[in-house]
């Protein structure tokens, strides 16, 4: 229900998946960062696509939900 408040043109449905993921999605997150490297997580704001794309398929994860975590934590990083 609450991602359906968000739809719009302009992607924000997206993002809102990160306010209420789904217990499956979390797990995925949660899954796909626990294998990431430090280096990686400390660059996180400089991961490119591939680099993404290589740690979702490493983690066996949905590698676009993954991108859309990703995304969504640069841009929170960017805010702060």
């Amino acid at each position: 229900m609450l991602r359906t408040q968000f739809v719009d043109i302009q992607g924000d449905s997206e993002l809102a998946m990160l306010i209420s993921p789904t217990k499956e999605e979390l797990e995925e997150f949660k899954k796909a960062v626990a294998i990431m490297t430090p280096d990686e997580k400390a660059a996180a704001l400089d991961l490119t696509d591939e680099q993404v794309r290589k740690i979702a398929d490493d983690a066996k994860v949905d590698p676009a939900n993954f991108a859309i975590f990703i995304n969504g934590y640069i841009l929170h990083c960017r805010k702060l």
